[in-house]
């Protein structure tokens, strides 16, 4: 139960500190008119819901290192020895927890993850479409469509309906602006239009004197709506997909999927002879350690998955190399632990039952 509460508390530490820097980024965006208001949250879930994928594995590691070295401090460690507990006690003991969350880990990483990253690309492509007339702010020039729209009202009452309106396009070189009393967004068959109200429409191109001068009480004009598709990276394709796809950078993007819940496991391995490696070292002595073993590990992850798109090695190096190296760290930590006499008779032992 301890583990449980610390690992909860390491996760969410962790998620607010990476999602508050997230937020800023994306707030920049909706001040800017690119992202929304109404898809602001949504957006900040589904990142939030990715980012704590991505730290599940450094969660479980620190909460591991932070709970077996208080046990270890605080000699607890010693009662488990002394009532004839070894090394596999305590492996069963983690292990009854961190089976769950390496469950709850492929799930996060070969679907959930995968599916916000998607539906984000999704809600950021809409935005984008329907960026133009977002944001009509009162008492300033609102410009769109870099330059090719501009907008200006006076005010805007309660009702949502513009006073004072003047609008400027540009379309293929021919300039048109229309200046009208009140102006409205209005649901009409066909689609949504931009509805204005006894105002005064001028179109023609600079330089020439074939300007058109149209008088209206109500003129309207459909608002277009862009839908474009929307190119889903590697990240946030299904799984299946990738296994077809069958490119070298779907298959870096799987190793990377599935190096995931296997670095929860490993993790877990190294974490309890590491917690013991400085007994003199407080109960956090070992977290730096374990941060240049985490930062390590996975900066080289992300360094084969980038070879292994780019085919500078096999796929099977990639996917393979790395862990191996953490488990190849474990087992040097466990026989550190145990004592090399120990390993050595082990090893003596077994090489005698061996017959030739």
């Amino acid at each position: 139960m301890d583990l449980l509460k610390t690992l909860l508390s390491v996760w969410l530490v962790l998620v607010v500190v990476i999602v508050s820097k997230s937020f800023i980024r994306v707030l920049d965006k909706a001040v800017e008119g690119r992202v929304s208001t109404d898809t602001l949250f949504s957006i900040l879930t589904l990142q939030t819901l990715s980012i704590s994928t991505d730290l599940l594995p450094a969660a479980v590691f620190m909460a591991l290192l932070m709970v077996l070295g208080r046990m270890y401090q605080d000699q607890e460690m010693s009662v488990v020895a002394s009532a004839g507990g070894g090394c596999g006690t305590v492996y069963r003991a983690v292990f009854l927890l961190v089976l769950p969350v390496t469950v709850l880990a492929t799930y996060l990483y070969v679907d959930a993850a995968p599916r916000a990253e998607a539906e984000m690309a999704k809600l950021m492509r809409q935005d984008a479409d329907s960026a133009d007339l977002r944001g009509i702010a009162a008492g300033k020039f609102n410009e769109y469509s870099q330059g090719d729209l501009v907008f200006y009202v006076e005010d805007i009452s309660d009702d949502n309906v513009m006073h004072k309106v003047f609008v400027q396009s540009r379309q293929s070189g021919v300039f048109a602006t229309i200046n009208s009393q009140t102006a409205r967004m209005q649901e009409l068959p066909g689609g949504r239009y931009m509805v204005f109200q006894e105002g005064e429409r001028v179109q023609g191109q600079p330089g020439n004197l074939d300007y058109q001068i149209e008088q209206f009480s109500e003129y309207a004009i459909r608002v277009e709506n862009r839908v474009s598709a929307v190119n889903y990276k590697q990240i946030a394709m299904p799984f299946i997909e990738l296994l077809y796809a069958g490119s070298l950078k779907d298959l870096a993007e799987v190793q990377r999927r599935l190096s995931g819940p296997l670095t929860v496991l490993l993790f877990a391995f190294i974490a309890v002879p590491l917690a013991q490696v400085s007994p003199r070292g407080g109960v956090y002595g070992n977290i730096l350690v374990g941060f240049l073993i985490y930062f390590s590990h996975g900066n080289l992850l992300r360094v084969t998955q980038l070879w292994v798109g780019q085919g500078q090695v096999p796929v099977w190096f990639g996917g393979v190399s790395v862990n191996l190296a953490l488990l190849l760290v474990g087992l040097f930590l466990l026989a550190r632990l145990q004592s090399w006499r120990w390993v050595k008779n082990r090893l003596d032992a077994r090489f005698a039952s061996w017959t030739f």
